[in-house]
């Protein structure tokens, strides 16, 4: 899972990555600053107790890979190319929104107001879309007014397709929210169009409204959660204190500070929920492992997840809950009481499953 991290400068985006990432980039430099790429591991209880019950030698948890970008930058020529490019390798966006306020950190567009830069990030991955398109519409039109009769087809249907996206966008509707037939879905898919990446709106708010976070998070969560997006709100100052610390003196200090939970944690889940993920298992003695995969997908999917050499040799899926396995005390006792689904390709993972792919290579 690949997360831009984004919006405006000294909205606290450095402060989020070293957060989820446990990084240690200086946070109060501005401007031209590198991309900064960091990793996390997503903590995983079921994980743990497969890994115990198996006596695993190893533990492979779900990695996360955390993109922070520099400040966007708002002018007439658009998004800065750095950020662009950044932004179509990832899943899924996190756009860090200033919710705090701090007399000594200015606010680029002069005053803290979350639901004016929402708005205004939108408009420039639109406008980034946009340009885009109308690049590519003036050179296909060329093309197909040259082309042969027999080849004018498959341009006029992009030609179409393209017109009917840039309709949309300056109507504000993201490409996300758009109808799109699965054949308009596959043409479009090597244009990494912005808009059609899921969002997750971060509300960075200030120390003092750290007991108010769920409060502040509900009243933005009304107005801008939809299926495509979501919005967590944190305090992430205290989230990057707190990374810093062993695991059991951060729990114990949270609560002192205000915080009912993990702001790490939410964003997280949230990122799971928003791409629509689900985690399951393989659990052997040498490597017990997680994967996350899109909820629907088949047990041949699952197995080129793993590797293509399974995926391609593959035979069948022994499937059993996690919870059912350790219930049970090992696979042949689970086998016994019925408990293990021996399952072909089409079979859909679901959340929790621990596999085992039958393969011949």
């Amino acid at each position: 899972m690949d997360l831009a991290i984004v919006g405006l400068e000294r909205a606290g985006k450095t402060t989020l990555f070293n957060a989820l990432s446990g990084g240690q980039v200086e946070t109060s430099r501005y401007g031209a600053t590198p991309t900064h790429i960091g990793t996390a591991h997503i903590p995983d209880d079921r994980l743990q107790a497969l890994a115990e019950h198996v006596h695993a030698r190893k533990i492979t948890p779900v990695e996360v890979k955390y993109w922070d970008i520099p400040g966007a930058g708002f002018s007439k020529s658009g998004a800065a190319p750095q950020l662009l490019a950044a932004l179509g390798q990832a899943d899924a966006f996190l756009h860090v929104v200033r919710a705090f306020q701090r007399e000594d950190v200015a606010h680029p567009l002069v005053n803290v107001d979350p639901a004016r830069d929402i708005e205004a990030m939108d408009a420039e991955i639109a406008f980034a879309d946009l340009s885009l398109i109308e690049k590519r519409l003036q050179k296909l039109t060329t093309e197909v007014r040259a082309a042969r009769s027999s080849e004018r087809e498959a341009g006029q249907r992009e030609l179409t397709l393209l017109e009917k996206i840039k309709d949309g966008l300056e109507r504000n509707i993201p490409l996300r929210r758009q109808s799109l037939n699965d054949s308009e879905k596959r043409a479009l898919a090597t244009y990494s169009l912005l808009t059609g990446k899921p969002v997750l709106i971060v509300l960075n708010v200030g120390e003092e409204a750290a007991d108010r976070i769920d409060v502040i998070q509900a009243e933005y969560d009304e107005r801008f959660a939809q299926s495509d997006s979501r919005v967590v709100a944190i305090c992430a100052k205290l989230e990057m204190e707190l990374a810093e610390l062993p695991l059991e003196e951060a729990e114990e200090f949270r609560p002192q500070v205000g915080l009912k939970e993990s702001g790490v944690a939410a964003v997280m889940q949230a990122s799971q929920e928003l791409l629509n993920l689900i985690t399951f298992y393989t659990a052997g003695e040498q490597d017990t492992r997680a994967w996350m995969v899109p909820e629907g997908t088949t047990a041949l999917q699952a197995a080129g997840k793993i590797h293509s050499d399974i995926e391609h040799g593959f035979i069948r899926a022994e499937v059993i809950n996690w919870q059912a396995l350790i219930n049970s005390g090992t696979i042949a006792e689970a086998r016994k009481k019925g408990l293990v689904g021996v399952q072909g390709k089409s079979y859909i993972v679901n959340d929790g499953d621990t596999v085992n792919i039958l393969f011949n290579v």
